[in-house]
């Protein structure tokens, strides 16, 4: 069997990750998997249970209960399946976000979703994005790439994207929850956001997503043989 193609895309919250990523996904005719998704999931789980993020006796006793599902639509979408019900909109709330950081920072969680992220890796060329793809779950990843942009612009981003769908939020909370949730993933014992060594560094605050894209596809070209 031909070996697979993997593009690891790592970076801190709001610094674009999913949307270039399933763009670039499907430009190239890969897989897209949001692992960010796959957290809030399971944060959007256990907020429906009334257990903390931060109760890890409470997340042992009941994680066996939750079974999460993958499905893409036809336009390549991501949809999240929680015990069988689709979840993809329920997920997308600041609330749900900040949980999903400190509920990926137990080891427990971190390995019940290891195996699916990397089985998905191994039987198709994939674009994967998250905090620590290419430091634990694909480390050997065809491809790496660290994007990130200053914590303003991505506030600017997140609050504009938060609204166009309709959300009540403002600039300055924002910015807190991203500032917040940078340090929440880089402070965290396990697999904590880092830059690998082999990673190329990508800063997009001055740039737009079709900038963003080619230069992504620029990066891919020198690494990727046709």
């Amino acid at each position: 069997m031909p070996k697979t193609v993997s593009i690891a895309i790592d970076g801190p919250a709001g610094a674009g990750k999913s949307t270039i990523a399933r763009r670039l996904a499907k430009e190239l005719g890969y897989v897209y998997v949001d692992t960010g998704a796959i957290y809030r999931t399971v944060a959007y789980f256990f907020d429906t249970w009334g257990i903390s993020p931060k109760d890890i006796d409470g997340i042992t006793r009941y994680i066996d209960e939750l079974n999460i599902d993958i499905w893409y639509d036809e336009d390549g979408l991501q949809h999240m399946y929680m015990n069988n019900i689709d979840v993809t909109d329920d997920i997308r709330t600041p609330e749900i976000s900040q949980k999903a950081s400190l509920i990926s920072a137990h080891a427990i969680v971190r390995d019940m979703l290891l195996d699916m992220q990397r089985e998905v890796a191994e039987q198709f060329n994939v674009v994967m994005d998250g905090r620590d793809i290419g430091t634990v779950v694909l480390p050997n990843a065809t491809v790496k790439i660290f994007l990130t942009a200053s914590a303003e612009v991505r506030a600017r981003r997140r609050t504009n994207e938060l609204l166009a769908k309709g959300k009540k939020v403002s600039y300055e909370q924002v910015l807190k929850d991203i500032q917040q949730r940078d340090y929440q993933d880089t402070h965290r014992e396990v697999a904590p956001l880092k830059m690998c060594r082999d990673s190329v560094k990508l800063d997009t605050s001055d740039m737009d997503i079709e900038q963003v894209l080619q230069e992504m596809k620029n990066i891919i070209a020198r690494k990727v043989t046709p």
